[in-house]
């Protein structure tokens, strides 16, 4: 086998040596072309074609003083919740002319701070991130090194760094109520790791939730561990069929309560008759599956819009911390007929 060859990024010195020009002449084609005789733009421009050049934006942007690109690390790109968040933010950026730099950490700190490196190197203005662990101190320092940082969808442990999130503890607390409503007493929770904030402010709204409603959330409530996806629901699912008892399921996310209605469907059991089911962030396809999903609907382009917002004040501006409201989204997924 040949060994592989690097080619070297080509350069607008080679530009100008193709073509015969200046540094100068090139530059003035690429950002001034008015000051360039026709037949020598011509030239430039055959030039960067055959040589398949591409600008170096980052250090354009160095140049001129004005770093126009921003970095966002969330949780899971695949997840649509994110994928929603991240469409906000980037329809906020696009208005003022910035380009948005995009990356999953996979729930991983050591993968988040690889992307922050890598973003660093690229000589970003700031970056939003969904933190993978509660301690921050990695991200003051990312700050200290005159990068913006807004934390998003996780509020702020200090109060000199922005964020933007969604009071979840309220959330799961509203879940619960509904499917107390519903006659329901004994309720199935598949959640992820409590070392992920949105997992745990979760658990904490339905243990609050039982509570308040006169119930031990230690006999009421089971809580079965789960992936963020829908395998993960499936699974629980499984894990809950083998051992019966609770007639309601609340799922820590839609993905989760998609695999959990796929399971129960296929083992016959129905939905919401024989079991209720909720959701949470009310994604896309909630409303258009076959029963329709009940989910806690969570402002998801709001969340990344207002992130960029914050992002783009700059850092002389202080620092603000913006919390929005959940809402419940009943369908037919917990509201039986017959119970």
């Amino acid at each position: 086998m040949p060994p592989r060859t690097h080619h070297r990024r080509t350069s607008i010195s080679d530009v100008a040596r193709h073509a015969g020009v200046s540094v100068g002449t090139v530059s003035n084609v690429l950002n001034r072309p008015d000051r360039v005789s026709p037949g020598t733009r011509e030239r430039v421009e055959a030039a960067i074609a055959e040589l398949s050049f591409v600008r170096n934006g980052s250090a354009r942007q160095l140049r001129a003083g004005r770093i126009t690109t921003v970095g966002a690390i969330v949780l899971d790109i695949s997840n649509p919740f994110f994928t929603d968040v991240t469409r906000g933010i980037e329809e906020r950026l696009t208005a003022d002319d910035y380009t948005l730099m995009v990356a999953s950490s996979d729930r991983d700190p050591e993968r988040e701070a690889r992307y922050l490196r890598l973003f660093e190197e690229h000589g970003v203005r700031g970056v939003m991130v969904v933190p993978t662990a509660d301690s921050i101190e990695h991200l003051l320092a990312v700050r200290e090194r005159g990068i913006g940082v807004v934390l998003l969808d996780h509020p702020s442990p200090v109060e000199s760094v922005s964020s933007v999130a969604v009071d979840d503890v309220d959330g799961g607390a509203m879940a619960t109520r509904h499917l107390l409503e519903q006659g329901h007493s004994r309720i199935a929770f598949l959640n992820g790791a409590h070392s992920i904030r949105q997992c745990a402010d979760r658990l904490e709204g339905v243990r609050q939730a039982l509570a308040d409603a006169g119930h031990d959330p230690d006999e009421a409530l089971v809580e079965i561990p789960v992936s963020l996806d829908a395998d993960g629901g499936e699974a629980g699912v499984r894990t809950l069929l083998d051992a019966p008892g609770p007639t309601a399921v609340f799922c820590v996310n839609d993905l989760v309560a998609l695999g959990a209605l796929r399971t129960l469907r296929r083992s016959g059991v129905s939905v919401p008759d024989d079991v209720a089911l909720v959701g949470y962030d009310d994604v896309t396809f909630a409303a258009e599956l076959a029963t329709p999903l009940t989910s806690v609907r969570q402002p998801r382009h709001e969340l990344g819009r207002r992130a960029a917002d914050l992002m783009l004040r700059g850092g002389d501006a202080p620092a603000e911390h913006v919390v929005f409201q959940p809402e419940l989204v009943v369908r037919e997924s917990s509201t039986s007929t017959t119970r």
